[in-house]
Formats: C-alpha cells, sequence, structure tokens
C-alpha cells in the first residue's frame, strides 16, 4: 500500500453513515472553536472517539478536497457588456489564478465560457467562490466540470 495513489470520490451527504456525517461535524466544531478539545466534540456529537480516529483523515468538506487543485468551471453568460470581467475581477479578487479561459460564439443572448482556475492562493474556500460568481449578473449558470 505504500506510495499507492488514493481515489477520490464526490458523494452526496445524504447516503453517508452517520459516523462519517458525525465525525466531519466534530471536525468543524474543533475548526470552529466551537469545542476545545476531541474529547468535548465527540461528546457533542454522540460519537466514540475511535469512530473519529478511524475516519477523521479521509473525510473533508468538498472545497478542501480542491484546495492547491486546478478547477474548471463552466458558465453560461448573457451576451451583455462587463458580465465576464465582472466574474475574472472576482476571482482575481479573491486570489484565484486564471489558467485558460474559453468562450464560445454568443447565440441566442448567451455564451457559454470555460474557466480553468489555479486554487493554491484561494483567499476563500471553493463553495464561496463559486457562490459568489452565480450571484454575477448575467450568469444563467454555473457549474464545476472538474479539476485536477
Amino acid at each position: 500500500m505504500v506510495g499507492q495513489k488514493s481515489t477520490f470520490y464526490l458523494v452526496r451527504e445524504e447516503i453517508l453513515p452517520e459516523a462519517i456525517k458525525k465525525t466531519i461535524k466534530v471536525k468543524e466544531l474543533l475548526k470552529r472553536g466551537d469545542a476545545r478539545t476531541i474529547n468535548e466534540a465527540v461528546e457533542q456529537m454522540e460519537l466514540s472517539r475511535s469512530a473519529y480516529y478511524k475516519y477523521k483523515d479521509y473525510v473533508f468538506p468538498f472545497y478542501e478536497a480542491s484546495k492547491e487543485k486546478i478547477v474548471t468551471l463552466t458558465l453560461l453568460l448573457e451576451h451583455k457588456p462587463g458580465v465576464l470581467s465582472r466574474i475574472l475581477n472576482i476571482i482575481a479578487g479573491d486570489r484565484g489564478s486564471v489558467l485558460t479561459i474559453n468562450q464560445g460564439i454568443p447565440l441566442q443572448g448567451v455564451a457559454n465560457v470555460t474557466i480553468s482556475i489555479e486554487t493554491i492562493d484561494l483567499a476563500i474556500d471553493l463553495e464561496a467562490l463559486l457562490d459568489k460568481l452565480r450571484m454575477v449578473e448575467g450568469v444563467k449558470r454555473l457549474e464545476l466540470l472538474g479539476q485536477a
């Protein structure tokens, strides 16, 4: 097993076993400072310490998996001046590094855009950045296409 590469899966929370969900919540309590010790956090979540230690190094929120990665977003943008510029300014403002931009010719008032971003220096978590981008006027759709 030494040197073997791990495989990661994106799984919806509702299908996870209760012990894994509670482990994630324990980690959040500790990170936010809502619990001072592991003992205090596992007691709050009614999780055994052994279950916490079994899973703690293997589960983490989606945005943590995308740290120090390259993510590719696909967007459907209204064909209006400044929409793409606002998106790029938000990414730059949160210290994302745009690696590639591909924009199709606008058809029926909308254009498809694909943007690859390096997230190593991102000032906020990826989920927060995606939420900010979705709020930009003129963004009709935004999806995470993939990560490397």
